[in-house]
């Protein structure tokens, strides 16, 4: 079986160092940048299964690489910040973060998320071949994890292309934002549910780029969210 590859950009030596003993222990293959700038590159040259990426890095920023990485690829990506604001952690979910760990950690933890996102994306590509659901113009290949809307590809990350999924398979069905947080997320410590609006924020910006008179998601005061079927 082919080993999988960790990308690891972290500029703290003693921190880097840390990181890249554990994974190799758990069998992963390593790659290590100490800066930004070559990242991006690197991603669209290589075969890479996840990335554990820096926030602060001393020439380009971690939400920028991301940001960069999200228009083309799906990546999974796990940020590592020293900010635990919540204020960072909607930003980088806005640019297609999939996980976050902050400083100081337990190289453990960090381990355990990244075996739950490459599961979560692992399962993703070994669902049934078959498997499309198609609902009021939109068109979402499970195997695939690509989303049409009209016609039109709709661009999503890994967590808003779960959210889409969830509303496509349960339409006019009210949904918590804890609900969509436990189903969107495999481990929601110190995940706050104000990441669900975020997200939802985001897809319905994503809806509103093809079609601007469109509103398929529906706020239910005090409660969360539901998905009505259109005309």
């Amino acid at each position: 079986m082919k080993k999988q590859t960790i990308l690891i950009v972290e500029d703290e030596a003693h921190i880097a160092e840390i990181l890249i003993a554990y994974c190799q222990n758990a069998g992963y293959l390593v790659e290590h940048h100490c800066s930004g700038k070559e990242v991006v590159g690197f991603v669209e040259d290589n075969s890479i299964d996840l990335m554990l990426l820096d926030l602060m890095l001393p020439d380009i920023d971690g939400l920028e690489i991301c940001k960069k990485i999200r228009s083309f690829s799906e990546l999974p990506i796990i940020m590592i910040t020293a900010k635990g604001e919540e204020i960072d952690k909607l930003l980088g979910l806005e640019f297609g973060a999939d996980d976050y760990i902050c400083k100081p950690f337990s190289p453990r933890e960090v381990m355990a998320r990244v075996k739950t996102v490459l599961r979560r994306a692992g399962n993703n590509n070994e669902i049934d071949a078959t498997q499309v659901i198609k609902h009021s113009g939109f068109e979402m290949k499970i195997n695939a994890f690509e989303v049409t809307f009209k016609g039109q590809f709709l661009d999503l990350t890994p967590r808003e292309f779960l959210i889409v999924r969830l509303f496509l398979e349960n339409s006019g069905r009210v949904f918590s934002r804890e609900e969509i947080l436990v189903y969107a997320y495999s481990d929601t410590f110190d995940i706050s549910d104000r990441n669900i609006d975020t997200h939802i924020k985001n897809i319905r910006k994503k809806i509103n780029n093809i079609a601007p008179e469109v509103d398929p998601i529906n706020s239910v005061y005090g409660i969360g969210y539901k998905f009505n079927k259109l005309s």
